[in-house]
């Protein structure tokens, strides 16, 4: 199973499982994780998510080739896995804690945004590489960032797109606490532990009042992004990163200058 699920003692923890491939996310990985978010918004048997990955590695983002298979499906009117889970998460009823160390790429950083508690070890590295694959942000990342770090700490990030460390992501906002490698997931299942002894009528509401109409504002920026990233894909600079990519050289963008 490339995401494992488990629930107990009132934590559901969602882990990456596919460290041969860097956890890369394919659509059916993307499925597994929005059904699972989703139906933990009627049971009473969770009060808290736990996203995880390896001690190497959190997500290398997505399969490239995989989405590129499915590529297509980004324009049609059905909504594909990848939308499913941007949608399950910023719906979650349950608060989101997300345990970080190693690479955390693409949807592996912009996911954080939408997470309640972020807890990063001290070999985590972020990044949000979309304008060097000739794309756009996404997963509301062009609104939400700003919000969390600043408008020109996100600008630095989202349009050169290179990688931060984990104590940077702390300073910025987007990490609650840096950690010792060996520390963090018990401390991020210490802290799951506390939410889930607590009242979850008293839990769900906090979160409910926190986030206040910001689902909708995501959801509205969501769509506004994911349009652009549909369209972009089909475009030369597109085809040429994930070309350069797959070939393992650098892309040549002065052509489209």
């Amino acid at each position: 199973m490339e995401i494992l699920t488990n629930i107990n003692d009132g934590i559901l923890t969602i882990n990456f499982n596919r460290p041969e491939k860097k956890n890369a996310i394919t659509f059916g990985m993307y499925e597994a994780m929005a059904n699972a978010i989703n139906a933990s918004n009627e049971d009473k048997n969770v009060s808290v998510i736990l996203i995880t990955g390896k001690p190497e590695i959190f997500t290398a983002g997505n399969d490239l080739e995989d989405f590129m298979k499915h590529a297509g499906s980004l324009a049609s009117a059905e909504m594909p896995p990848v939308y499913q889970f941007m949608h399950a998460l910023n719906d979650a009823q349950k608060p989101v804690i997300a345990a970080v160390s190693g690479g955390a790429v693409g949807i592996g950083t912009t996911l954080l945004m939408h997470c309640e508690l972020v807890y990063a070890a001290d070999n985590a590295k972020f990044s949000m590489p979309f304008t060097q694959l000739g794309l756009c942000p996404e997963f509301a990342s062009s609104m939400v960032l700003p919000q969390i770090a600043g408008y020109q700490r996100a600008a630095e990030k989202l349009l050169l797109g290179e990688a931060f460390s984990a104590q940077e992501a702390h300073e910025m906002g987007l990490v609650n606490k840096v950690l010792p490698l060996e520390e963090l997931l018990p401390y991020a299942e210490k802290q799951a532990a506390k939410i889930a002894a607590l009242p979850s009528k008293s839990i769900r509401l906090t979160k409910s009042l926190m986030k206040a109409n910001q689902p909708q504002a995501i959801r509205d920026k969501m769509n506004e992004e994911n349009a652009h990233f549909g369209a972009m894909l089909s475009q030369p600079e597109a085809r040429e990163a994930m070309m350069a990519f797959f070939q393992k050289r650098k892309p040549d963008f002065k052509q489209f200058n």
